[in-house]
Protein backbone atom coordinates (compact mmCIF):
# COMPACT_ATOMS: atom_id res chain seq x y z
CA UNK A 1 0.00 0.00 0.00
CA UNK A 2 1.06 3.56 -0.36
CA UNK A 3 2.31 5.70 2.48
CA UNK A 4 -0.33 7.10 4.80
CA UNK A 5 -2.61 4.05 4.57
CA UNK A 6 -1.26 2.25 7.68
CA UNK A 7 -2.68 2.78 11.13
CA UNK A 8 0.71 3.28 12.77
CA UNK A 9 0.33 0.46 15.30
CA UNK A 10 3.34 -1.86 15.12
CA UNK A 11 3.51 -1.29 11.38
CA UNK A 12 0.16 -3.03 10.81
CA UNK A 13 -1.99 -1.79 7.98
CA UNK A 14 -5.46 -0.42 8.68
CA UNK A 15 -8.48 -2.22 7.26
CA UNK A 16 -8.29 -1.14 3.61
CA UNK A 17 -12.07 -1.10 3.26
CA UNK A 18 -12.83 1.26 6.13
CA UNK A 19 -9.74 3.45 5.94
CA UNK A 20 -10.51 7.18 5.66
CA UNK A 21 -8.44 7.21 2.47
CA UNK A 22 -9.28 3.89 0.75
CA UNK A 23 -7.21 2.61 -2.14
CA UNK A 24 -8.39 4.10 -5.47
CA UNK A 25 -9.09 0.63 -6.85
CA UNK A 26 -11.52 -0.01 -3.99
CA UNK A 27 -13.29 3.28 -4.73
CA UNK A 28 -13.41 2.43 -8.43
CA UNK A 29 -14.94 -1.04 -8.10
CA UNK A 30 -17.32 -0.40 -5.19
CA UNK A 31 -20.31 0.66 -7.41
CA UNK A 32 -19.97 -2.50 -9.51
CA UNK A 33 -19.57 -4.70 -6.45
CA UNK A 34 -22.70 -3.15 -4.92
CA UNK A 35 -24.66 -3.49 -8.17
CA UNK A 36 -24.06 -7.24 -8.38
CA UNK A 37 -24.73 -7.80 -4.69
CA UNK A 38 -21.15 -8.80 -3.94
CA UNK A 39 -19.03 -7.82 -0.94
CA UNK A 40 -15.56 -6.34 -0.67
CA UNK A 41 -13.29 -8.06 1.85
CA UNK A 42 -9.83 -7.20 3.04
CA UNK A 43 -6.84 -9.27 1.89
CA UNK A 44 -6.57 -10.95 5.30
CA UNK A 45 -10.17 -12.17 5.01
CA UNK A 46 -9.85 -13.43 1.44
CA UNK A 47 -11.10 -16.96 0.76
CA UNK A 48 -10.09 -19.16 -2.19
CA UNK A 49 -13.37 -18.47 -4.04
CA UNK A 50 -12.96 -14.68 -3.76
CA UNK A 51 -11.70 -12.60 -6.68
CA UNK A 52 -8.53 -10.72 -5.66
CA UNK A 53 -8.16 -7.06 -6.60
CA UNK A 54 -4.49 -6.61 -7.38
CA UNK A 55 -2.76 -3.24 -7.85
CA UNK A 56 0.95 -3.11 -8.71
CA UNK A 57 1.37 -6.72 -7.59
CA UNK A 58 -0.32 -6.20 -4.21
CA UNK A 59 -3.76 -7.56 -3.28
CA UNK A 60 -5.61 -4.54 -1.90
CA UNK A 61 -8.98 -6.27 -1.43
CA UNK A 62 -11.07 -9.13 -2.78
CA UNK A 63 -14.59 -9.45 -4.15
CA UNK A 64 -16.84 -12.07 -2.58
CA UNK A 65 -19.71 -12.93 -4.86
CA UNK A 66 -23.14 -13.48 -3.28
CA UNK A 67 -24.46 -17.01 -2.98
CA UNK A 68 -26.59 -18.24 -5.84
CA UNK A 69 -29.42 -18.93 -3.40
CA UNK A 70 -31.67 -15.86 -3.56
CA UNK A 71 -30.14 -14.57 -6.81
CA UNK A 72 -33.50 -14.26 -8.58
CA UNK A 73 -34.99 -12.38 -5.64
CA UNK A 74 -32.06 -9.94 -5.73
CA UNK A 75 -32.47 -9.47 -9.49
CA UNK A 76 -36.20 -8.83 -9.10
CA UNK A 77 -35.61 -6.35 -6.26
CA UNK A 78 -33.04 -4.48 -8.38
CA UNK A 79 -35.44 -4.26 -11.34
CA UNK A 80 -38.29 -3.14 -9.08
CA UNK A 81 -36.06 -0.41 -7.66
CA UNK A 82 -35.03 0.64 -11.15
CA UNK A 83 -38.61 0.75 -12.44
CA UNK A 84 -40.04 2.31 -9.30
CA UNK A 85 -42.51 -0.28 -8.09
CA UNK A 86 -43.40 -3.90 -7.45
CA UNK A 87 -43.57 -5.98 -10.63
CA UNK A 88 -47.21 -6.86 -9.98
CA UNK A 89 -48.14 -3.16 -9.81
CA UNK A 90 -46.40 -2.09 -13.02
CA UNK A 91 -48.31 -1.32 -16.22
CA UNK A 92 -47.90 -3.73 -19.15
CA UNK A 93 -45.14 -1.74 -20.88
CA UNK A 94 -43.11 -1.62 -17.67
CA UNK A 95 -43.60 -5.34 -17.14
CA UNK A 96 -42.22 -5.93 -20.62
CA UNK A 97 -39.25 -3.70 -19.77
CA UNK A 98 -38.78 -5.67 -16.53
CA UNK A 99 -38.66 -8.93 -18.49
CA UNK A 100 -36.08 -7.41 -20.83
CA UNK A 101 -33.92 -6.26 -17.88
CA UNK A 102 -34.19 -9.61 -16.12
CA UNK A 103 -33.32 -11.40 -19.35
CA UNK A 104 -30.30 -9.15 -19.96
CA UNK A 105 -29.11 -9.89 -16.41
CA UNK A 106 -29.38 -13.66 -16.88
CA UNK A 107 -32.36 -14.28 -14.64
CA UNK A 108 -33.95 -16.84 -16.92
CA UNK A 109 -31.03 -19.25 -16.81
CA UNK A 110 -32.05 -20.03 -13.24
CA UNK A 111 -34.34 -22.98 -12.63
CA UNK A 112 -38.03 -22.04 -12.19
CA UNK A 113 -37.28 -18.40 -13.02
CA UNK A 114 -40.18 -18.05 -15.46
CA UNK A 115 -42.64 -19.38 -12.88
CA UNK A 116 -41.23 -17.22 -10.09
CA UNK A 117 -41.19 -14.06 -12.23
CA UNK A 118 -44.75 -14.78 -13.38
CA UNK A 119 -45.81 -15.07 -9.73
CA UNK A 120 -44.03 -11.81 -8.86
CA UNK A 121 -45.77 -10.06 -11.78
CA UNK A 122 -49.16 -11.64 -11.13
CA UNK A 123 -49.28 -12.91 -14.71
CA UNK A 124 -49.23 -16.37 -16.26
CA UNK A 125 -46.11 -18.24 -17.35
CA UNK A 126 -47.42 -17.93 -20.91
CA UNK A 127 -47.36 -14.14 -20.61
CA UNK A 128 -43.72 -14.21 -19.48
CA UNK A 129 -42.85 -16.56 -22.36
CA UNK A 130 -44.67 -14.24 -24.80
CA UNK A 131 -42.68 -11.24 -23.52
CA UNK A 132 -39.45 -13.24 -23.87
CA UNK A 133 -40.37 -14.37 -27.39
CA UNK A 134 -41.05 -10.75 -28.38
CA UNK A 135 -37.58 -9.77 -27.14
CA UNK A 136 -35.79 -12.56 -29.03
CA UNK A 137 -37.52 -12.10 -32.42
Amino acid sequence: MTAGRGDGRNGAAADPLSAPDPHPLIDAVRPVVDAVGATLVGPADQEPSDVPLVWDGETVAAVRMPPLHGALDRLIEAVEAELGGKLADLPRESKQRAIRLLDERGAFILRRAVEDVADAMSVSRITVYNYLNAIHR
